[in-house]
């Protein structure tokens, strides 16, 4: 039996379970000259996906409606008329939150299993890593001696961005949502301080005073009243790196925000959104530098596992209540 996931409407505010219809087919599945049957292992949700599933104007088109869903897999070779994929390969690649489908192996990527678990290839050598990398080198242009901030610090890009950041020399500050997760930073991710959003009243004091000479480069996966009050901290060319906004992701109004422009001309500073997609070019040189980074034991990475295909649609909405540590990942 196939189980898939659709999109059956379009959330309003906060998505809800009642959003997504699981549909099953007992038919078998045949391939054709050329074509891999794949078996879902693992299934990456991110914040990101909530704007597909909206009909407003993005960088990629929306989720159709009664569709199926797809984002970062992780999936085994179960079946094979494809020359280039052998029965028991596992492939990372944009896939449909299906337990089963048939692909032509275009646009898919072999992992290696014995080099790094498999579900690393959806974070810290996927996507997660590629983003933290190409955002702070290509962007931040970070250099020695500079203090970094990072909102959503203890999700799966923002450990990472922290982690670099150490790496390159900085001082590196992170914005979380718990004391546990303030914690984690410092003593599994090395970040140098922390700050709790939820139990710090100002903001932009608790900032200056953990970065007591300014902040240099801003990586922000946030948005909101959090990332105000690092503008309000900024030093002259600063650099702020726009990932996401997480915090805004589910407003059904316009948010009301300070204007930035003037903390931009005060400080000569600069403030770049981006998609990773943009460094394309990059991936292999990022991906080389990671997996270095990785095997020299530079860089680690937390994961929070959900397991049943059914859960999917939960563990999504988990991500807006921030229950996750790191890479939110469901295990089929």
């Amino acid at each position: 039996m196939i189980q898939t996931i659709l999109l059956k409407n379009r959330p309003v505010g906060r998505p809800a379970v009642s959003d997504f219809e699981f549909v099953k087919d007992e038919s078998d599945i045949s391939i054709n000259d050329g074509e891999i049957l794949l078996e879902t292992t693992y299934v990456s949700v991110d914040p990101y996906l909530r704007g597909r599933m909206s009909d407003a104007k993005s960088y990629v088109p929306p989720f159709e409606l009664n569709k199926p869903i797809h984002s970062g897999v992780i999936a085994k070779v179960i079946a094979s008329k494809n020359e280039k994929f052998a029965i028991g390969d596992y492939v990372s690649g944009m896939l449909d939150w299906k337990t089963q489908q048939v692909s032509t192996g275009e646009g898919l990527l072999k992992v290696d299993k014995s080099k790094a678990p498999l579900s690393a290839y959806l974070g810290i050598l996927g996507m997660t890593g590629l983003t933290a990398y190409l955002g702070l080198t290509e962007i931040g242009k970070p250099k020695a001696g500079e203090t970094l901030v990072v909102s959503g610090a203890a999700g799966a890009v923002g450990s990472v961005v922290g982690q670099i950041g150490k790496i390159l020399g900085l001082n590196v500050i992170g914005i979380a949502g718990t004391d546990e997760k303030v914690e984690m930073l410092k003593s599994k991710f090395g970040f140098d301080a922390g700050i709790n959003y939820n139990t710090t009243e100002n903001m932009t004091a608790a900032i200056a005073e953990a970065a007591p000479n300014g902040v240099d480069v801003y990586f922000d996966n946030v948005g909101g009243p959090i990332s105000d009050a690092v503008l309000f901290n900024i030093n002259k060319f600063a650099r702020i790196i726009i990932c996401g906004a997480i915090s805004v992701y589910n407003n059904t109004e316009l948010p009301k925000s300070i204007s930035v422009q003037p903390f931009l001309v005060k400080n000569s500073a600069l403030m770049q959104g981006f998609i990773v997609s943009n460094y394309a070019d990059k991936f292999p040189e990022a991906m080389k530098e990671l997996s270095t980074w990785l095997a020299q034991d530079k860089l680690t990475y937390t994961e929070t596992i959900v397991e049943g295909f059914e859960n999917i649609p939960t563990a999504f909405i988990d991500l807006f209540d921030g229950k996750n540590k790191g890479k939110m990942i469901v295990k089929i």
